[in-house]
């Protein structure tokens, strides 16, 4: 029962399969529930017009034949024995005079009950065309009209035909009908049902094909599908074309930051340099000239390290990022990482490590950028009166390098994206506390790069944890990344 809820939780209403499978269903429901009726229909008129010829036959007759017997015998008899000629066990008849009085009736009556015969001549009186009535569980034909006889009306004739065996057998044939036709419209909606889900598994091929393809298959990802529709193929060719345009589009994007970061950060370095040296000899400087200067050489550095990070990310796009992968121990890294940030950041910033060494082959520069990126977010986006923590500590063949803040702390919603380049949690935050939105991209790229992994762990007012995990020297991960390296 729970697996066949479980089932039903995953039919997606909105899906071309249900739509499909639906509106051809209820068209074959239309069709053939309409072919049914009208059969049923049709096998009722034709049942109720084959018993009305044999009433309307018996009704043309009868008064030839009373007419005979009258001029043979008298006029009651002649009417009874015209009555009884016509008779049989299926056929009721009775005639009444202008006084409404039964002037006669065929011999067959007593097999009717006297219920059902007070019933039969009640409803045949209202019915001048024939119709199939029920009474007590049988079926009967009815018809009534008048009888004349040498030009006068002897009485009024009524004619009852009992069909409750044929009636039967076309209840039995419509009933069957409707089973059948039931029977038809599942088998019909499953074949239907099967068949285009068959039918639309290209386009889930398609479309599974094209949610794995990542910016870095962009240059050669190909999109083919055999045994699929020559629209589905259509389709293919087009995302093939999109894709080459995509990977033409990102090159061209990604050569254009590579040219522009490296053309403009040697004229920045000179000019902040420049800075520097002006700024060393500020003796002869006025206060607003050496505030000025000072805001541009502030400038300058920022731009540079922009410069730098936009650099480093085209060199990782296009493969070309330089790493040196040597032994190097975390504990004494983490040290010296958590020291330079110190000074530069004025904050407390405690260290929880255990006591055993823990060591990785990593680049020991690119991982140095990394810890300083993240101590630096951790100080942006939290309160100068509280501490950064960092940690360290192995986890089987990991090194887990934690670093946690008690800031604002990031909403689930932007969690997804936070690695994101250029993308900002805070888009009012100004330059100063908000950063560029490459920082994270950065620590992403240059972990990932050493074989190692980047998470983040917030909750709003309790603060962010960052966490990296990098494998240790000698485990399999990391011989591997060594060998792409």
């Amino acid at each position: 029962m729970n697996q066949i809820s479980k089932n039903w939780q995953k039919i997606d209403p909105g899906s071309l399969r249900i739509r499909l499978t639906i509106g051809i269903a209820a068209f074959s429901t239309l069709g053939l529930g309409s072919l049914a009726i009208w059969t049923s229909l049709k096998m009722q008129q034709i049942l109720i017009n084959s018993h009305k010829y044999n009433i309307e036959r018996i009704a043309d007759r009868l008064p030839r034949d009373v007419q005979i017997y009258s001029e043979m015998m008298p006029s009651e008899q002649g009417v009874q024995k015209s009555i009884d000629n016509l008779m049989n066990s299926d056929i009721f008849i009775w005639i009444k005079s202008s006084e409404n009085k039964i002037i006669a009736k065929s011999q067959n009556w007593n097999q009717l009950s006297d219920a059902a015969a007070s019933e039969l001549m009640s409803l045949t009186e209202m019915s001048v065309k024939p119709q199939v009535t029920k009474v007590k569980q049988r079926y009967f034909v009815l018809c009534g009209g008048s009888l004349p006889v040498k030009g006068n009306v002897l009485g009024k004739l009524f004619v009852v035909q009992d069909v409750t065996r044929e009636q039967k057998m076309y209840l039995a044939m419509v009933q069957s009908l409707g089973i059948a036709s039931s029977l038809v419209i599942l088998v019909i909606s499953v074949a239907i049902a099967f068949y285009i889900q068959r039918s639309l598994l290209p386009l889930r091929q398609l479309s599974q094909m094209t949610s794995v393809i990542s910016l870095a298959d962009l240059p050669e990802a190909q999109l083919s599908i055999e045994r699929a529709p020559s629209e589905v193929k259509e389709l293919a060719q087009t995302f093939n074309m999109l894709l080459s345009r995509l990977s033409q589009s990102w090159e061209q994007e990604r050569q254009f930051v590579s040219n522009v970061s490296h053309e403009l950060r040697t004229p920045l370095t000179i000019v902040h340099g420049y800075l520097q040296s002006v700024l060393r000899r500020q003796n002869n400087l006025t206060p607003t000239q050496l505030e000025a200067l000072e805001t541009a050489a502030v400038e300058a550095e920022h731009t540079i390290r922009l410069l730098q990070d936009l650099l480093d990310l085209a060199r990782a796009d296009s493969g070309y990022l330089h790493f040196s992968l040597d032994p190097c121990v975390l504990n004494d890294l983490i040290v010296e990482v958590v020291g330079m940030a110190q000074k530069y950041s004025d904050r407390q910033i405690i260290i929880e490590a255990t006591n055993q060494t823990i060591e990785v082959k990593a680049d020991y520069n690119r991982l140095k950028q990394v810890f300083l990126n993240l101590i630096d977010n951790a100080v942006k986006y939290s309160e100068a009166d509280t501490p950064i923590i960092v940690k360290l500590n192995q986890q089987g063949e990991e090194a887990i390098i934690q670093v946690c803040d008690r800031g604002d702390g990031i909403p689930l919603k932007h969690q997804s994206r936070i690695f994101e380049r250029f993308y900002r949690v805070d888009e009012t935050r100004n330059r100063a506390t908000g950063g560029s939105g490459l920082g994270l991209s950065i620590v992403k790229t240059l972990v990932e790069s050493m074989g190692g992994s980047v998470t983040v762990r917030s909750r709003l007012g309790e603060g962010s944890i960052f966490t990296v995990s990098l494998p240790t020297s000698g485990s399999p991960e990391h011989r591997y990344s060594n060998q792409i390296i």
